[in-house]
């Protein structure tokens, strides 16, 4: 392992900048979790949390992992499960950010691990957190680079990691301002382990060293398809009677208007045809629904209705954690965050599934992975939403072109797992230590 970094005059100089601009600003995280609450009430809620204030007395050592949101959840799943089966003996904490992510944990795993939300990274919020769940080790998901909790790990003896690691060439330069602070961050953790080369290459570029940065690959390759799946899928089918079913799914608001544009004009050349509308953040559901039963179409929603209606045009997916089921149900798969400069949504969980994709040209968070499945057939990509209507109706029309981008999909799915095994012989020296 490289040595740790120790603090120097520049680091805590960088340090006390950056903390003081947190200080200031932090009057403002409650506004924000009030405006947020206004659209998710789930935001007005364990306020004490995210500023590390617990009740409780401190609790006996963790095995902590952080994952943002929905998406570094699922991410997350392959590593939480072998951890859970290699380490039963170990308390397990994972974190989140947002409500959505939080509900995701409780609906995998319930009891089997605990949740709280990660405080802000203010210097006294990171150090009552540490204090309070003593961590052996920090399994950090994706990019979420907090430097005082980075420092925090470094100087309370916890050894972190940064794994499943992506770095955007966007989000590189988002970090200019900070990259002194956050490149000092990153050299007080065990090891990188990026998603793909570019990615590493990245993380070097904004400060991490050599010797600490891996390729390991992409954790999502290594998420199952659950066996109900297939079972799900069969009595969708047998519900709708044959009816040609595309997905639009991860859509977020600005790309609203751009599905109910092509779902008109699908329906002019497929009259029966069925969309299911799966918006990423639980605030658009109600929001949607509306906006689908203003073109006069007949709507239903799986909270409500639980499945499609014979009359039904539109079916809202308003739950968390049925994605992977409703994918497999679809002809084609238009995966959003993807008409809008957003980067991009999940594109293994359709592929596992079988499914055609199709997405719009803004892909920069899966920049890796779009290129693999676009080179393996598996995937088509839109410059605009009308392409991606055009593309839909393709794919919609065309059995044989759907069937062989399925098995493109699920053999690239299969031969690109492996990260998980890289995964846990980086951390078996930490897990075998304790």
């Amino acid at each position: 392992m490289p040595p740790v970094t120790k603090p120097d005059l520049i680091e805590r100089l960088l340090r006390v900048l950056y903390s003081a601009v947190l200080y200031l600003l932090a009057p403002i995280t409650v506004y924000h979790l009030i405006w947020r609450g206004f659209r998710q009430p789930a935001y007005l809620q364990r306020w004490a949390e995210r500023y590390a204030i617990y009740n409780e007395p401190a609790h006996a050592q963790t095995l902590w992992v952080h994952a943002v949101s929905v998406g570094e959840v699922n991410a997350a799943i392959p590593l939480v499960q072998a951890l859970l089966r290699g380490r039963p003996d170990l308390r397990l904490l994972v974190t989140t950010i947002t409500p959505t992510g939080s509900e995701r944990v409780r609906a995998l795993w319930k009891d089997q691990v605990e949740h709280v939300y990660l405080p802000y990274d203010l210097p006294g919020a990171v150090g009552r957190f540490l204090a309070h769940h003593r961590p052996i080790a920090a399994l950090i998901m994706e990019t979420e680079l907090w430097p005082n909790l980075l420092f925090g790990c470094r100087d309370r003896d916890v050894p972190s990691y940064i794994l499943n690691a992506r770095l955007s060439a966007r989000s590189l330069r988002g970090y200019r301002v900070l990259a002194p602070l956050v490149g000092r961050a990153l050299r007080t953790v065990r090891a990188v382990a990026a998603q793909s080369h570019a990615d590493a290459r990245r993380f070097v570029r904004l400060g991490a060293r050599e010797e600490q940065t891996l390729e390991t690959g992409n954790l999502k390759y290594d998420v199952s398809v659950p066996d109900t799946v297939a079972a799900f899928a069969d009595e969708f089918r047998a519900r709708v009677a044959g009816r040609p079913v595309w997905i639009a799914a991860s859509t977020h608001e600005q790309e609203e208007a751009d599905v109910i544009a092509i779902h008109r004009r699908l329906r002019g050349a497929f009259p029966d045809l069925l969309l299911l509308w799966a918006p990423r953040h639980p605030e658009r559901f109600r929001a949607v629904a509306d906006a689908a039963r203003s073109t006069g179409w007949p709507v239903s929603t799986r909270s409500r209705a639980r499945w499609p209606q014979a009359e039904d045009a539109v079916f809202v997916v308003d739950t968390l954690g049925e994605l992977v089921n409703f994918y497999a149900c679809a002809d084609v798969a238009f995966v959003g965050g993807s008409l809008q400069a957003i980067g991009g949504h999940n594109l293994l969980e359709p592929a596992a599934t079988g499914t055609a994709i199709v997405t719009g040209p803004h892909l920069h968070n899966f920049t890796e992975i779009a290129h693999k499945l676009a080179q393996a057939g598996a995937l088509r990509i839109g410059a605009d939403a009308e392409a991606v209507g055009t593309d839909v109706a393709v794919l919609l029309g065309d059995r044989p072109a759907r069937e062989r981008m399925a098995a493109a999909g699920r053999a690239l799915v299969e031969t690109g797992r492996g990260a998980l095994a890289r995964t846990m012989a980086l951390l078996e020296p930490v897990l075998r230590g304790r």
